[in-house]
């Protein structure tokens, strides 16, 4: 495969280190995949079904765990599917469909993440103006504007990587089509592709985290100033859930994409997104359900329907 300027498929040596070991983590993998399709189906169903979810807050919230299920679907079931066989093969065109919905839809949760800090800091700081401020018209635009961005930002980044020439092989240190592998591979020069990657960063990961810290900075200020220690503990822990899972992304992100250039350590950066891919998605229903007394109630109220249909049906 020396010297091959478009190679019909790509080789994803995924845990091919682990050896004839690596068909023991089919099992724990598929199960936190499963839960966490689940989970975060679980919590959509609820934003649609539940009067006492549509608010703002919680139509963002629902487009998080769409996005979500989304971002796992595009890399774990791949991953899944080659774990027990020894030849891990991803068709040229495959790899990079992977490559264009792993990185919009995951630009998109930054956004959305973003989107949740605006409707924090207008409820808290400016509850008066909340409904005028926070209309259904402006929720919609701003998930919209959330989704549709990085899938038009994306575009040219992908014909970039179409129009590569990976004369270094075909061999993907990786489990999915990952953005600094795939640059190891190629003998172009990418120099200004890697600028363009670290602008992309920038603008969906960087500018929303910006975003999300200024938000809560006004939110910490203006909680301490309510003398109600009941309403300190209400406001932060309505906000609690949302800052761990900013921390955990955005913590993660920046470390395997927001630094320019090839100089990644792929191994470490398998670990990382592994984490993001799989464990991330799994926790999120349960960051989002253990300090939401909302949530918890709409949980309770159809645990005791399902048991009120139980004994109707006995």
């Amino acid at each position: 495969m020396a010297n091959l300027s478009h190679p019909s498929e790509f080789v994803l040596l995924g845990f091919s280190s682990f050896g004839e070991l690596q068909v023991l983590l089919y099992g724990p993998f598929l199960t936190l995949y499963l839960l966490a399709f689940v989970g975060n189906t679980i919590i959509i169903i609820m934003v649609i079904a539940d009067p006492r979810l549509h608010t703002p807050m919680y139509f963002f919230l629902g487009n998080f765990s769409l996005l979500e299920i989304l971002v796992t679907m595009t890399a774990v079931p791949k991953m899944l599917s080659d774990l027990p066989v020894p030849h891990k093969l991803i068709s040229f065109a495959g790899c990079m469909v992977q490559f264009y919905f792993y990185f919009s839809l995951g630009s998109t949760s930054f956004l959305i993440l973003a989107d949740m800090a605006l409707d924090r800091f207008v409820a808290i700081c400016h509850p008066l103006r909340y409904g005028t401020l926070m209309s259904w018209a402006v929720c919609i635009w701003l998930a919209g504007a959330a989704w549709a961005a990085p899938f038009l930002a994306m575009v040219p980044t992908v014909i970039s990587r179409v129009h590569l020439n990976y004369c270094h092989g075909n061999v993907i240190n990786h489990f999915f089509c990952d953005n600094a592998p795939l640059l190891h591979l190629s003998c172009s020069d990418t120099h200004l592709l890697e600028f363009w990657d670290f602008v992309m960063a920038l603008a969906f990961v960087l500018s929303s985290f910006l975003v999300t810290l200024i938000s809560y900075g006004y939110i910490v200020t203006t909680v301490l100033r309510i003398p109600s220690a009941s309403s300190h503990h209400k406001a932060f822990s309505t906000c609690g859930s949302h800052l761990t899972l900013v921390f955990i992304g955005y913590s993660s992100t920046i470390f395997l994409y927001v630094r320019p250039g090839k100089a990644h350590s792929v191994e470490v950066n398998k670990i990382v997104a592994l984490v993001t891919s799989v464990l991330t998605p799994f926790l999120n229903p349960f960051i989002l359900t253990f300090r939401n007394e909302t949530i918890k109630a709409v949980l309770r109220g159809a645990v005791q329907r399902l048991k009120g249909l139980h004994k109707v049906l006995q």
